[in-house]
């Protein structure tokens, strides 16, 4: 309930967002569609106000929770990232890309290949740079995150998973999987962290989670930190499993994660 409330007030912007800038290009969230092996895929793509193709951009790829599954290509924009953006559009000068899952299905092989695959679609549309590109995802989208990150070490600039995890909790199997290139590991996590090397990396996570248990994160952090890797992490006091709203709400966040480039 709470995150339709969060979101109820903004609803209509969505079928009004599609301004047009002073060059003539569509801007705020526009609806894509990818088709792949036969199906239509719907997504959305945010774009700047003051988007023009004659520079490249950085490109953040979203990856949403278990709540915004389905097939409208809309649900996803509710929550987390997108919220946050309505809020303060200033400070996201970058592409936004934001796939959206089938019910009952995860962020694993071909669900992590077509969220890929729409980050592609965006980077040749909008002009991105393929050295600034970016992921994080919240929950259902964290342990996404983590699994992209270990499946294509190098590819992104930075990431930044929320409330996310490598193995799921045993009352979460239904909804969360575990990184399968972890699976029979002896310690899953230190071989997660091996896979995703120095990427630069910030967690996130409500202290007070009773859905996915902080210590995910924790470990995580302790795995990277381990290998060498700067992995910053932030747990929130008092804070439940809507860790997405404080972290995306932060102007700290933003600045540190446009501020990585690969090959730095």
């Amino acid at each position: 309930m709470k995150r339709w409330l969060l979101a109820g007030g903004l609803i209509m912007t969505l079928f009004n967002a599609a301004l047009t800038a002073a060059g003539g290009h569509a801007t705020g969230f526009l609806d894509r569609t990818l088709t792949r092996d036969g199906r239509a895929h719907r997504y959305q793509v945010f774009v700047p106000a003051d988007f023009t193709p004659d520079r490249a951009w950085p490109v953040i790829l979203f990856l949403h929770g278990s709540g915004e599954r389905g097939d409208d290509g809309m649900r996803q924009t509710q929550v987390g990232l997108p919220a946050a953006i309505r809020w303060s559009r200033e400070r996201f000068e970058a592409i936004v890309v934001l796939p959206q899952l089938p019910a009952d299905r995860t962020w694993t092989g071909d669900m992590a290949s077509l969220a890929l695959a729409t980050l592609d679609a965006a980077v040749a549309e909008f002009h991105g740079d393929e050295d600034r590109l970016y992921l994080t995802g919240l929950s259902l989208g964290g342990y996404g995150t983590w699994l992209l990150a270990a499946e294509h070490p190098g590819r992104f600039a930075a990431i930044a998973p929320v409330c996310g995890g490598i193995v799921p909790p045993p009352d979460r199997v239904s909804s969360v999987t575990q990184l399968p290139l972890t699976v029979g590991a002896a310690d899953p996590y230190a071989t997660a962290a091996a896979l995703i090397g120095e990427t630069p990396t910030w967690i996130f996570h409500g202290a007070d989670d009773t859905v996915i248990p902080p210590s995910e994160s924790r470990r995580m952090a302790e795995a990277l930190k381990a290998t060498g890797n700067e992995a910053r992490f932030t747990e929130f006091p008092g804070v439940g499993h809507g860790a997405w709203d404080p972290a995306y709400g932060s102007a700290e966040l933003w600045a540190w994660m446009f501020a990585q480039q690969r090959g730095d």
